[in-house]
């Protein structure tokens, strides 16, 4: 009897600590919680971005001429993410992803200024185009001058500045001999480092044989920072090894069909559609 009852005194003395404990925890699980809501919700434009930006002296390339695509691109795979937008129906002719066109769902705000300009132009537009044609039309690249207003300008600017509202990056003035150019330098080294990430183990430690079993934000990330020509620069802190496995598979990747993978059950047309745009 008397063990059994130093054995209760035992679990009293337990569950003291063992309360304590998770009050602890509760808290210290807030704080987490409280973080995470916290932390921005990043675009697919804004994580391309920070995939290519230079660190300290906070701008990309001069010498990439893709990215501008590629950010288009990234506008209308946000779009369809976030319902706006979707594909015309295919009706009794079978009609390839290239061939089909862009069609709007929903004009509700996205809260976002590039998103809600491009679903402006896109709900304004008649006869639909084709997800190639937006990326092209919203790129400025037209032989018709009556389509040069639904270009959309400045959009590396503009997400910079979006993300410098979020304390991302901050704002500087450079000096480049002949003219002064306003800079974004990257101060939270953490959330850009949660993109490469991203992308890292979307490739490696997550990776999956079948697409339709990949996250879709992280495999369009995958797919829009090649289309762009900022991939590599995920890649910069991975071992050889790592490094030659990622980029087998991203060749994986671009060799499937996007009209085949937009046929199987539960696939998103409007996506394979992007990819179709860049890499068909």
């Amino acid at each position: 009897m008397a063990s059994r009852e130093g054995l209760v005194q035992r679990r009293t003395v337990g569950n003291t600590s063992d309360t304590q404990a998770s009050v602890q925890n509760k808290v210290s699980d807030d704080d987490d919680d409280s973080k995470k809501d916290r932390a921005p919700k990043l675009t697919l434009l804004e994580e391309v971005i920070l995939v290519g930006l230079k660190d300290k002296e906070g701008y990309t390339s001069f010498w990439n001429d893709n990215i501008s695509s590629g950010l288009r691109g990234a506008i209308l795979m946000e779009l369809g993410f976030r319902g706006r937008i979707t594909l015309d129906n295919v009706g009794m002719r079978k009609r390839s992803l290239l061939h089909r066109r862009v069609t709007l769902s929903s004009d509700a705000p996205c809260g976002d200024i590039l998103l809600d300009e491009a679903l402006r132009h896109i709900k304004e537009t008649e006869p639909q185009e084709t997800c190639q044609s937006w990326i092209e039309l919203l790129s400025g690249e037209t032989w018709n001058p009556l389509k040069l207003r639904f270009q959309i300008r400045n959009v590396r600017e503009r997400i910079a500045k979006n993300l410098v509202e979020k304390g991302i990056l901050t704002t500087e003035k450079q000096n480049f001999v002949v003219f002064d150019m306003t800079t974004h330098p990257l101060m939270d080294q953490a959330q850009k480092q949660q993109v490469i990430r991203k992308i890292q183990e979307t490739l490696l430690s997550k990776w999956v044989n079948d697409p339709q079993r990949i996250d879709r934000r992280a495999l369009g990330l995958v797919y829009l920072a090649h289309a762009s020509e900022v991939l590599e620069q995920a890649f910069a802190s991975l071992s050889d090894d790592d490094y030659d496995l990622a980029m087998k598979r991203v060749r994986e990747l671009l060799d499937l069909d996007p009209d085949v993978e937009s046929a199987k059950e539960g696939a998103d047309e409007g996506f394979w559609a992007v990819v179709a745009s860049f890499f068909k």
